[in-house]
């Protein structure tokens, strides 16, 4: 269950000029009320270069599941509050993605681009599950565009989240351990049978991009007891346009957000409720929340004129 005291917004900024420029020239009033309301934490930064996003260290944090970036086992997590057993066993999301290869990068292009239909994963899954299964890899269709897997090669995989990759270079992300030689090797003979799958040439015919690779996250296994913390309100109405880059969008999200669940968890702090807010931006995240009154008066006092934009400039 979601915590709706907690709200933690992903993709609260972004680093590009572009993002900045179009941060400063918003209004977010009820994030400004909020914050000079609230006390802040210390932020906690993240290496541009880590596994995961701020936003997935935060709640990792927040769930008591933090055991290194990259380390958490979220496609095991998903099981079981999904009503499902992981048990003992690693699991890892398998996700159909298209890579765009450069003359000197290789970007992937955000999965959800894809527009990957039942009848389409349905083909490809079956052409692939036997390959994973001759590396002990067992393949289950959870959704179109996310394949759940189990396999022991994935207990001490660090991998690195969609939200990290989407949109970038894979070099930069492609896991580095004696299993996921593995996994690049999967990934060759993969991408050779999908070059010549006949979906793709469907896809093609539709003007679709090919499915052409596949990207592992979320790996590992739940420790034997997992602790019983109601989770934040993860928002990510952000992140679509954030990915896209199209900071325009992002700034409409943003204004929306202020205007319903910022002005929802702004509702209930007036009423004496106490709240949490966690802001996750690309580099660090940093959460406020209530306050003692006196606490309060002197907090507000010294912070209360910093805007909003300059605090999320931080992350």
């Amino acid at each position: 269950m979601s915590d709706p005291t907690h709200l933690l917004i992903a993709f609260a900024a972004g680093g590009t000029p572009a993002a900045k420029e179009a941060l400063r020239a918003m209004r977010l009033p009820r994030l400004e009320r909020l914050l000079q309301r609230l006390q802040p934490l210390p932020p906690e930064p993240v290496d541009e270069l880590a596994p995961e996003a701020p936003h997935e260290r935060a709640l990792a944090r927040a769930l008591g599941l933090d055991s290194g970036a990259g380390r958490t086992p979220w496609a095991a997590l998903a099981l079981q509050r999904a009503g499902g057993a992981p048990g003992p066993h690693a699991w890892a999301w398998i996700t159909p993605c298209h890579w765009r290869v450069g003359m000197d990068q290789v970007l992937m292009q955000d999965p959800a681009a894809l527009e990957l239909h039942d009848e389409h994963a349905r083909e490809l899954f079956a052409a692939l599950q036997a390959w994973f299964a001759d590396d002990g890899i067992e393949l289950n269709l959870e959704t179109p565009q996310r394949w759940l897997a189990r396999g022991e090669l994935f207990r001490d995989l660090v991998s690195a989240s969609l939200d990290r990759v989407s949109g970038r270079d894979v070099a930069a992300w492609m896991p580095e351990s004696p299993q996921a030689r593995i996994l690049h090797r999967l990934q060759s003979e993969m991408q050779m049978l999908l070059y010549t799958h006949p979906v793709n040439d469907a896809r093609a015919a539709q003007g679709l991009p090919a499915v052409n690779s596949f990207w592992v996250s979320g790996a590992g296994a739940l420790p034997p007891t997992v602790p019983e913390i109601s989770a934040p309100a993860l928002d990510l109405s952000l992140r679509e346009s954030a990915l896209r880059q199209d900071w325009a969008a992002w700034a409409q999200a943003w204004q929306q957000l202020d205007a319903t669940r910022g002005a929802a968890l702004l509702a209930a702090q007036e009423r004496g409720e106490p709240v949490r807010l966690t802001l996750c931006g690309e580099r660090a995240w940093q959460t406020f929340e209530s306050a003692p009154r006196r606490l309060f008066q002197r907090v507000s006092g010294f912070f209360g004129t910093k805007p909003a934009s300059m605090r999320l400039e931080q992350l």
